[in-house]
This record gives C-alpha cells, structure tokens and sequence, in this order.
C-alpha cells in the first residue's frame, strides 16, 4: 500500500525519487514526512551509495552491523525502495510508467545524464504534461561548469563559504555538516511547494533547475550583500559576525561561552553585568557602529572581565537579564538537554532488521496536518514486490524482471 490514505499535508502527492547521497534524498524526505508518498528508486543491490557510507552502520537485534549506514538513515525515512536498473530498457519502463502516475520527479544526474535513456524532463513530460520535475545538479543547467560533477565540499570552497569560515590561524575551513547539500535540498522542496501550487491554477507541470552552487552562494545572504552593497570583500573572522559586536565566543574562567547582543540596550545590559556601565555611554562602545569600528579593544576588555568568574556563573546573570547567550555544546549534549527531550526531537521508528532505529525529528510543526513519521529509512528493494504490483505487474512479470537483474527485493 502506498501512503495516500496518511492525513499529512502532502497526502496524495506522489515522488518519484531518482536521487541519490544526500541534497535530492533530504529533499525527498521532507516531502516523506509531511505525507508525500515517495517511491525511491535505486540499484538493485548496493543502493543509494550512501549505505555504505559509514561506521557507523546500524545494528541488528543480535548486536551485529547491518549493511545500513547512520549516513543512508539520516536522510531516507518514510520513503519505499524499488530496486530497478534504469540502464535496462525494461527498467526505463518502469520509470515511465511511474512517471506517469506521479506528481513530481526528483533527480540529481549530471546534467543531460537521463536524456540517454528517454528519462529526462522534456521526454516524460509528453507522458504526464502535469509532472514537476526536479533536477538537482552541482552546477545548473547552463554556464561553462554546467557538465562538472558537484559535491557539497567542493561548492562550499567555490562558492565562498569557506572563505568566511575558519580563522586566520586554521585558514579556510569547511562546515561540519553537508550545509550546501541540505539547504539545496530545502530550496528543492520550497520550489516544488511553489510548482504544486502552480500547477493547481494552470494545470501544467514544469522544471526545477536547481545547483548547489547556486544556492551557497545564494545563501551567503549579509556576507554577499557586503560585498555587493559596500564592495567589502568578507574574510576569516572565527566565531566573530562582521556586522555585530559582541556576537562571538569568549573564554571565562573554566570554558568559553557564546554572547549574541544583538542591539544597544541588550549591550548596555550585558556592560552592568560585567560591572562596567560606564561602557554603555562610552563614545568608542555606546552604539554597534562605534562598537564594530573598536572590535578589538572591546573584545579584549570584555574577555579580561569574563575571566574572572566560572561559565555557569555569566549564563546565570546573563539569562537572567535577557542577554542572548549559550554553551558550546556537544551533540550528545544538545540531544540529552531538556529542550530537546521537550521538542521530541528524536523520533524511534520500527525497523526490520533492527527492531528500532532512532533518526532526527523534522523541525515543522503543523497544528492542523502534523507530521506523521510513516517508516523507517527502507531495505534496498523493500518496497519493489508492492510497487511493481500496483503497477499492474504480475508475479510471473515479476519474476521475469528478477531472473533478468533488471528489479531486486523480490526474491522469496
């Protein structure tokens, strides 16, 4: 059975999810959560490339690895898997005829890379004039890199992101998470929202051309309008914000902590709780201009004060008087906090081989369609037997494909 019947806010949109690793799969997956049925199409056998992506891979009941891997969980729950080798033409059938019971495709080939098997947009268009197509690629459809393969570590050094992160002691530095790959994956989902829409006053389908490189650099959001406004061009600056002071880490006596003032009266404030109210009418400190044109005097005069007491001691006063402020915590730390275990941010879900599988809560919350956390991240070919079923497949058709290598997940 497919998900049509869960009382999500997508419930009765079909993907169909060619994509693999992780900017189209993040996509999908959101699509999953708010009640998309999303078919995920991958090779028979290995499967989307990321299962093997680890350790850590998940254990079964008896404690023994299994071939899924923590990277493959995070970003594939809720979806069914069909095992199907497109490069068969067999398997381009199958696509097609999917295609044309589906509302919206995702895809993340090198540009052109399905046009050789009749799988791109202009080809199943003529099959289902409604369908969204959504192709995901490093670089776009257009512009001389149009043809290079794209990865999240490569875009965020071309796309200036990490030209602002690091220090001038690290040098540049890349985010620890895939940031270009997942915020590529939400654009994904935000344009096909807006096509869905789109398609409900004209009736037609369209293409989604989105690049990762686009979206870094689209992102870069105060630092690119620095640039194109005040012809600034950003450097490494650590923790510290190019446009605020202080907004930054600072050490105190036993650690460091994180302050975020963010406007004049949060600063005079944050200056009284450091015993120095004199700073908040001080010409060099009283407004964030002056603050930002003296950074280095007022980061230095701030850290001697913060010295001078234990973390848990400035969280307290600074909390207590509305200063934005916070511990740099581990993972660990921020999933054990009470806010998190409040927000029920991690969800258990049933898995086959394992019993339960603990992935990240989705962020949205909906009053009137709330998410409905339908599967765990599928087996490779899971799902294949029921899809191909409710295609009309037969179980000698079924079994056809199976001998011929051209579906898995069948067997037995």
């Amino acid at each position: 059975m497919g998900r049509e019947n869960v009382a999500g806010a997508l419930a009765g949109i079909r993907v169909l999810d060619l994509s693999r690793v992780l900017a189209g799969p993040w996509a999908g997956q959101i699509l999953a959560d708010l009640g998309a049925d999303v078919i995920k199409v991958e090779r028979p056998g290995a499967g989307d490339d990321t299962r093997g992506w680890g350790p850590p891979f998940l254990k079964d009941k008896d404690g023994n690895p299994t071939r899924e891997s923590a990277y493959y969980l995070c970003a594939n729950r809720g979806k069914r898997s069909l095992a199907l080798d497109i490069t068969r033409p067999e398997g381009q059938e199958i696509v097609r005829r999917l295609a044309a019971r589906s509302d919206v495709v995702l895809e993340n080939f090198k540009t052109g890379g399905l046009a050789k098997y009749g799988l791109d947009y202009e080809s199943l268009r003529t099959i289902n004039p409604r369908l969204i197509y959504c192709s995901i690629t490093g670089f776009g459809q257009t512009g001389p890199n149009a043809g290079r393969p794209g990865y999240d570590f490569l875009i965020q050094g071309m796309a200036g992101l990490m030209s602002v992160t690091g220090t001038p002691e690290s040098g540049p530095t890349k985010v620890g998470v895939a940031v270009t790959d997942l915020t590529t994956g939400l654009y994904s989902v935000i344009a096909i929202l807006a096509a869905l829409q789109a398609r409900h006053r004209t009736g037609e389908g369209q293409h989604i051309d989105m690049a990762l490189f686009d979206v870094q650099l689209g992102w870069m959001a105060n630092q690119a309008t620095n640039y194109l406004v005040g012809g600034i061009v950003p450097g490494l600056m650590g923790n510290a914000h190019p446009n605020i002071v202080p907004y930054q880490d600072f050490p105190t006596q036993d650690g460091r902590i994180i302050v975020a003032v963010g406007n004049d009266e949060q600063f005079r404030r944050f200056a009284a709780i450091l015993g120095r109210s004199e700073w908040g009418q001080d010409e060099r400190f009283a407004d964030n201009r002056a603050r930002v044109a003296n950074r280095a005097e007022l980061v230095a005069l701030i850290e001697a004060e913060l010295r001078r007491a234990p973390s848990a001691h400035w969280l307290a006063a600074l909390d207590k008087a509305g200063i934005p402020c916070g511990a740099v915590q581990s993972v660990a730390q921020a999933f054990e906090s009470e806010q998190a275990r409040a927000r029920g941010l991690t969800v258990a879900l049933e898995h086959p081989l394992a019993g339960t599988v603990k992935t990240v809560a989705n962020p949205i919350k909906l009053s009137g369609t709330p998410i409905e956390y339908g599967s765990a991240p599928p087996m490779v070919g899971q799902h294949s037997r029921a899809v191909l079923t409710e295609l009309g497949l037969g179980e000698d058709d079924i079994r056809a494909l199976a001998e011929a290598g051209v579906v898995g997940g069948v067997e037995g």
